[in-house]
């Protein structure tokens, strides 16, 4: 969803888009308003004709001071109103009335000030239309915004994958509940975890094992939720399950069984569903959503220019790796796990030969790297042509596709390998916590010195807990210097 604080971004250049077309068009409805045009009536010629001696219409400089006002309002309006909570939950009609009410008050004040002051060196046509395109044009991309989140939201895109943990009655409780009151547009109950092994309470919901398994499954499968049903005794297990979501960066709610029948309170839905029912809700410590949105519209247009831009680099190392091994596809289906555990297909140019994957375990006593991952400096697999596109990552760019879809970053942990995702130890596996990424501190930091994956990890955690713009930005503009230098690979 689009943070707050950008949506007042947008409504404010609507309310200046509003206000410069009534200024331009002022002019033209004066005319036609005049004796004898289409849009003559004695009565409206009256109300809107100018004060004798004052001039139809001021400068826009001088006008400014309007659409501040307005603007000041028609927000503040939209703050006080809930406005900017979450459109897909707001009804149509409450969408059009606030974008006709908020810009209406905030000219209505202009007229008051212009009372009370007595000045009068103002349009009232123009205040006219500036209050009718203000009211289109907030209303017209608000609706279109609602209804593409609608249609995302039917899509199942904003639905929490979840699981529920606790004893037999908890749990039937919950999915119950679930049933019959949660649509699975907004969560999916994906799976239970009991606290005795085997101890299987709906076949309709997915047995995923007991507590002891909660580690592996946040990992293996992409949970956004837990629920812990918290049971009247026995509930020491709930402490590895708090440490284990806080580790991982996964919401976490308990509810305490005893309390399961009775109504809660809290009816604030600006965050997550309210579902009606009690519970002490532990947040993962995130990093700035607003960052985080910003982030992401800086990979889309990055990513979306340099596709453009380096089209040419595309086709001439398409052709070569076509010239040089004609055998070979020109990408490299990559097929890896990206945040939470959700697995994806990213593409690389073709630099191995294509029995290099049968030949790897002939060739693991020379891997040069401690731990899951394999790597050899002068790897026989791969192709005299790959060499070169590796050591200028040349070979990485078609990443910048995954980075447009969404699955990527352009700065991020490095994914991994369903292979290797199986010999991570558990603090490794919190690098999977965020959006995985083109380059990070590794690819700045010499990976080809890099022979511990346990030191691979420690940068990759390290920048998930210093994450800011200012180091993505950093990053990125040392790894173009990386790259140039050919010491990237």
């Amino acid at each position: 969803m689009i943070p707050r604080r950008f949506i007042w971004v947008v409504d404010t250049i609507a309310l200046w888009f509003a206000f410069t077309s009534a200024y331009v068009i002022t002019p033209t409805i004066r005319k036609w308003i005049e004796p004898g045009e289409v849009l003559h009536f004695p009565r409206i010629l009256e109300f809107f004709s100018p004060v004798p001696g004052v001039s139809e219409l001021q400068s826009i400089i001088d006008l400014t001071w309007i659409f501040l006002i307005v603007a000041l309002v028609t927000l503040l309006i939209f703050l006080s109103y809930n406005d900017y909570g979450r459109l897909v939950y707001q009804s149509r009609t409450r969408v059009i009335i606030m974008s006709i009410f908020a810009p209406l008050a905030g000219i209505s004040l202009i007229a008051l000030i212009s009372f009370a002051l007595k000045s009068y060196e103002w349009s009232r046509l123009f205040l006219g239309l500036f209050f009718l395109s203000s009211a289109f044009v907030l209303t017209s991309y608000k609706l279109l915004l609602r209804s593409y989140f609608l249609m995302r939201k039917r899509a199942g895109y904003y639905a929490n994958n979840v699981i529920v943990v606790g004893q037999k009655k908890g749990l039937e409780w919950m999915i119950n509940y679930f049933e019959r009151h949660i649509s699975p547009e907004d969560s999916r109950l994906i799976g239970q975890l009991s606290t005795v092994r085997n101890e299987e309470v709906n076949k309709k919901i997915p047995y995923l094992g007991d507590v002891s398994d909660l580690r592996n499954i946040l990992i293996n499968l992409p949970i956004h939720e837990v629920i812990v049903v918290q049971p009247s005794n026995n509930s020491v297990w709930i402490e590895e399950v708090v440490k284990t979501c806080d580790y991982l960066g996964v919401l976490l709610q308990i509810v305490p069984e005893v309390l399961l029948n009775q109504p809660s309170r809290n009816k604030d839905n600006s965050s997550y569903v309210t579902r009606n029912f009690p519970a002490v809700i532990i947040k993962p410590p995130n990093w700035d959503s607003d960052a985080l949105f910003i982030k992401r519209i800086f990979d889309l247009v990055v990513s979306g220019v340099l596709l453009i831009i380096l089209s040419p680099v595309f086709l001439i190392t398409a052709i070569a790796i076509k010239i040089t091994t004609p055998d070979l596809p020109i990408f490299y289906p990559w097929k890896v796990v990206g945040q939470k555990g959700v697995e994806f297909i990213g593409y690389k140019f073709t630099t191995m030969y294509a029995d290099a994957d049968e030949r790897k375990e002939d060739l693991q006593e020379y891997n040069e790297m401690k731990g899951p991952v394999f790597k050899i400096k002068n790897d026989p697999r791969v192709t005299p042509l790959g060499k070169l596109l590796r050591k200028f990552s040349i070979n990485e760019l078609p990443q910048l596709w995954s980075v447009f879809k969404g699955d990527m970053s352009l700065v991020g942990p490095r994914p991994a390998f369903r292979y290797e995702l199986e010999r991570y130890d558990f603090w490794h596996k919190r690098k999977l916590s965020i959006r995985p990424g083109i380059t990070c501190l590794w690819q700045i930091s010499g990976r080809n010195d890099i022979n511990d994956f346990d030191e691979w990890v420690k940068m990759d955690l390290e920048y998930i807990d210093n994450w800011s713009l200012w180091l993505d930005f950093r990053i990125l503009v040392r790894t173009v210097f990386v790259v140039i230098a050919g010491t990237g690979s």
